[in-house]
């Protein structure tokens, strides 16, 4: 019924849309020197990760990992985790017709934010004296 009610062409303009944006995540992605895209973006389909100079891919691939999920418990953005390259990234296939591109900006700027308080050294908070 959907597909009667709004044919083909409209469906067609929304796929292009999802396409459209994660053109401009991965643009986004490799713009940000803490992030690196993992792989060409040929339809709606992003794979990229954070990254920190001094650690090594193991670090990394667990940090990737705990990015992953305080995006989703902190309820910004529902990302997945793959490997590309014997490396684990950050997975977003954009698939909504509501996503803007406001979404991916933010995304971005968490998924950094994040990195860079996962991978600080920790501190006492207190000090004993």
């Amino acid at each position: 019924m959907s597909l009667k009610e709004h044919g083909t062409r409209k469906y067609g303009q929304l796929i292009q849309q999802n396409i459209n944006q994660a053109r401009y995540l991965a643009e986004l992605v490799e713009n940000a020197p803490e992030l690196e895209l993992a792989a060409p973006v040929t339809l709606n389909a992003v794979c990229f990760r954070y990254t920190k100079k001094g650690l090594d891919d193991a670090s990394l691939d667990e940090l990737n990992k705990r990015i992953e999920v305080e995006l989703q418990e902190q309820g910004i953005a529902v990302p997945s985790t793959t490997t590309v390259r014997n490396k684990c990234v950050l997975h977003v296939v954009n698939t909504n017709h509501r996503s803007r591109r406001e979404d991916f900006d933010v995304l971005v700027r968490e998924v950094i934010r994040i990195g860079k308080d996962l991978s600080q050294p920790k501190q006492n908070a207190e000090k004993l004296d």
